[in-house]
């Protein structure tokens, strides 16, 4: 039993077929985390006596012949900024490293109504704030490909975990790119929904606005699955989409590309993008045109000062959402202060990092008396704008094609000391949060270092069947969806 390639609907057939238990499963994931996962650093808490004793549950359901759900006995990690009723929850700062919420968020709620196991929370970048997770208080997170390398941000722990062979399904959030980025670093599929398909109840806010809770997965098939099971109306998140979606993402998922149109904006091509990751890409297309796809050039100019925008409106909503933490009501608090305002600015400067601080700093003065209509008006005036041109470009095209990271997974350490080269790393994700659309990213490729390279598909709101439709049809022509990293036990 070959658990780390194993997929999710690989998982399902063996239990329909008895080849082996849900318990059997999640205790050889839990045993490969516990032998593997310090060379790694993926998890932050790994729940092994609770999910063992759900697992055998599951076991005497399916004895019994019940149906378990469509997720039923599949191990699950979860992001560590997403609320589990009974689990620490972190969000990778000082300021929550105790605090236990008394719910669960939505999310994790229809995980366990669609039969999941949840197995651990994973090591993220504080507050989802960096795109190398290394911001974490608590660890850092190294890439299964190479442990010199980050395993991209903000979700590097799900990513890194799902590409290590120790869940077939982990969760993330993306506000700017924190899905897509680390499935390219780490050669996994990641999806980023439209804003609103799934509900953000109980995700610990960095942007609301921007704030989206998507898939890691082996297989574009297993997305699709996964997708299914945790969309949908809530009537606790007031942004939630009202209609009902499409239940079911695995129909017509082998319908092919043929007479797809796909735009590829050529600003996405310029100069700062990796000689490798532009010829994977290339040779991508060539495959999508084999298949039927039609590919054009066009030229989407506005996308160029997305990331300015972004960094604007996500700092903004930052410094508002993450007042709440005074050390006061909960969290951390500091040992040492006199009176009220000392113990919030100690509490404060002690429990959040380096790059926390940044962003609220930048939040707090793009929002003051003076610079909000220098800065962030225009912002959201320029929000808008990126929204009209995504509308213009989809009456042309079925989905935009375009590279997810213009850089290769970097060294821990490299660019730490340099924000605003770390800031680049996303120039290719940020646009589809600003405009809340869909966007998935799947490998398309390795450096001749054998590091991943990632492709992404953005598609209009709410077109994610036609996205998993693409992603699947490209996924099975390439072939390497199956390719995993080879860990070794750390001394």
């Amino acid at each position: 039993m070959e658990i780390k390639k194993m997929t999710i609907d690989e998982i399902t057939k063996g239990y329909k077929e008895k080849k082996f238990t849900v318990k059997e499963i999640t205790r050889a994931y839990i045993d490969r985390i516990k032998k593997l996962d310090k060379s790694i650093n993926s998890f932050i808490t790994l729940r092994e006596r609770e999910a063992l004793e759900e697992a055998e549950i599951m076991d005497k359901n399916l004895e019994k012949g019940k149906n378990i759900g469509s997720l039923g006995g599949i191990p699950v990690a979860i992001k560590d900024n997403i609320c589990t009723r009974g689990i620490k929850t972190t969000c990778g700062s000082k300021i929550l490293e105790d605090f236990i919420p008394p719910y669960d968020a939505t999310v994790v709620k229809k995980l366990k109504d669609a039969g999941a196991v949840i197995i651990g929370k994973t090591n993220m970048d504080e507050f989802a704030m960096g795109s190398s997770t290394e911001n974490s208080a608590f660890k850092t997170t190294r890439n299964p490909w190479d442990l010199n390398r980050v395993p991209g941000g903000s979700s590097g722990g799900s990513a890194a975990a799902l590409a290590s062979g120790f869940a077939p399904l982990t969760i993330g959030s993306d506000t700017g790119g924190s899905i897509r980025q680390p499935a390219a670093f780490c050669s996994a599929v990641g999806l980023k929904p439209t804003y609103g398909l799934v509900s953000r109840y109980g995700l610990i806010a960095f942007a609301s606005s921007l704030d989206q809770i998507g898939p890691f997965t082996k297989t574009v098939k297993d997305c699709a699955l996964s997708l299914g099971a945790i969309q949908g109306n809530d009537p606790l998140d007031g942004t939630s989409i009202q209609v009902d979606p499409i239940k079911d993402y695995l129909t017509d998922l082998e319908k092919g590309i043929e007479g797809l149109k796909i735009g590829v904006p050529k600003e996405f091509f310029k100069e700062g993008l990796n000689k490798e990751i532009h010829d994977s890409i290339e040779e991508s297309i060539k495959v999508l045109e084999k298949m039927g796809g039609v590919v054009e050039e066009f030229s989407m100019p506005i996308t160029d000062s997305g990331l300015s925008a972004y960094y604007i409106i996500s700092s903004a909503e930052a410094s508002s959402n993450l007042a709440r933490y005074d050390g006061i009501r909960y969290g951390y608090r500091t040992k040492e202060f006199e009176g009220f305002e000392e113990l919030i600015i100690n509490s404060r400067s002690e429990g959040f990092g380096k790059e926390v601080k940044r962003r609220i700093m930048l939040g707090t003065y793009v929002l003051s008396s003076g610079y909000y209509d220098a800065y962030y008006k225009k912002a959201m005036q320029f929000r808008k704008k990126i929204k009209n041109e995504f509308k213009e470009v989809f009456k042309s095209y079925d989905i935009i094609l375009s590279p997810t990271s213009p850089v290769l997974p970097f060294n821990i350490g490299e660019r730490t000391e340099d924000p605003l080269e770390m800031y680049l790393a996303d120039i290719y994700t940020v646009n589809i949060n600003i405009a809340g659309l869909p966007a998935i990213s799947l490998p398309c490729g390795f450096s001749k270092d054998r590091l991943p390279i990632g492709l992404q598909l953005i598609g209009d709101h709410y077109t994610e069947k036609k996205l998993l439709q693409a992603a699947y049809s490209l996924e099975k022509a390439l072939g390497i969806y199956d390719e995993i990293p080879e860990l070794k036990e750390a001394k």
